[in-house]
């Protein structure tokens, strides 16, 4: 006999198999057929409810990098407004130094936003895991943005430091906001056991349990992610690390990350990048090899017990603004976003900066964003907490 949960499983497998047939179909059609069931799809509303059903904020605001539009990535000011702001979760990649500290850096190497190469010329271009942290320590990690952005520009910028994992939890413990933290594994291969490390970190300042009892509780109106059980998301490209996680961090939410191209999704054949063609534009015009190719690594997030994806996309054209210079290909395509939903998944895209694609992908179904523009991603979700400039002069910058 077949139980009534077993009816049921494969009353829903029996659907999602007959949705991935059609999505199968309406991508080989091509021309007006596939544009018309692209445009049908497109304007069902979708307005995913499973962060009601999850320990995730709805409509999250994912502060990536901090708020690094304004602020250089990843450093003390980044974050620190993006708190204040409200943002939901504070975002950082992970990396471990030469001896054994965990780190908030994004680049394996610190010659794009640090001044390395006058500090440690004979190492510029050493990976980020051949250093101490004291020697890291002694990196200017903000003068570039100053002199990349000059219309954003500090003087309070200059010599600000990379943080440690430790410092990232402070700042989110610090304010009358209490935002998450959205971590990912970066570059794991480099950094065997990375994984267990974190896990001993977490512990140690209580991030890793179903509640932080070494403190008070947010006050009331404030942002108070930090508090309830998921304080912390584990985001990964990698599939292995997705793996180490289930087994290392079980309680912690997990994410799979969705790339197009080598280690990730496979891609359709596509004419090579043209000589008066921007990097920008040649990405934007990717696509998956099949609906099959984009379900293989949907069906592995779910299997190992993630509870979202966290897919590319492409952006508008702004004028040669920030957000132009992070347009991927869109694994976001409406019926990508169904088939996550469809399975349970949240979708949480990078990175996105516009309200003109804010209000395009939410209209596609999805559950967040990561955006290095907290500030305009909470206004765009009714949430506006003030002028940025006017609280980095608060914050002493």
């Amino acid at each position: 006999m077949v139980s009534n949960r077993s009816c049921l499983t494969l009353a829903q497998e029996a659907t999602r198999t007959s949705s991935r047939l059609v999505l199968a179909a309406a991508i080989g059609l091509g021309g007006s057929v596939a544009s018309a069931w692209a445009q049908d799809v497109a304007e069902q509303p979708r307005g995913s409810t499973l962060c009601t059903k999850l320990p995730v904020p709805c409509d999250a605001v994912i502060a990536h990098r901090g708020a690094s539009f304004e602020a250089p990535e990843s450093t003390m000011p980044a974050y620190l407004l993006a708190r204040e702001l409200g943002a939901d979760y504070l975002e950082l990649d992970l990396q471990r130094t030469k001896d054994g500290e965990l780190i908030a850096f994004h680049d394996d190497t610190l010659g794009r936003n640090t001044d390395v190469a006058e500090v440690f010329p004979e190492r510029a271009k050493a990976p980020v895991s051949a250093f101490t942290l004291a020697e890291l320590k002694r990196l200017d990690a903000g003068s570039w943005f100053n002199e990349a952005y000059p219309a954003r520009a500090r003087d309070s910028y200059a010599g600000l430091e990379i943080l440690t994992l430790d410092e990232v939890i402070d700042i989110a413990e610090g304010g009358d906001n209490r935002p998450g933290l959205y971590i990912e594994t970066k570059v794991p291969e480099q950094f065997p056991g990375i994984e267990a490390d974190l896990r001993a970190a977490l512990e140690a300042r209580g991030w890793a349990g179903e509640s932080t009892t070494s403190r008070e509780g947010a006050t009331d109106g404030a942002v108070a992610v930090a508090d309830g059980p998921g304080r912390v998301i584990m985001q990964t490209f990698s599939r292995q690390s997705l793996q180490a996680l289930e087994t290392t961090l079980p309680s912690v939410p997990r994410v799979l990350l969705l790339w197009l191209g080598e280690g990730g999704i496979d891609a359709a054949a596509a004419d090579p990048q043209a000589d008066t063609e921007s990097t920008a534009d040649y990405y934007a015009r990717q696509q998956v090899a099949s609906s099959e190719a984009y379900a293989e690594w949907i069906d592995f997030a779910k299997a190992h017990g993630a509870i979202g994806v966290g897919p590319s996309t492409v952006q508008q054209e702004h004028d040669g603004a920030f957000s132009s210079q992070f347009s991927y290909a869109d694994l976001a395509e409406p019926w990508m976003i169904g088939m996550a939903h469809d399975e349970g998944l949240l979708v949480h895209p990078y990175t996105v900066d516009e309200p003109v694609d804010f209000a395009r992908y939410r209209e596609r179904g999805v559950d967040g964003f990561f955006t290095n523009r907290p500030a305009a991603l909470l206004e765009f979700y009714d949430r506006p907490a003030g002028d940025p400039a006017d609280m980095l002069e608060r914050l002493g910058y």
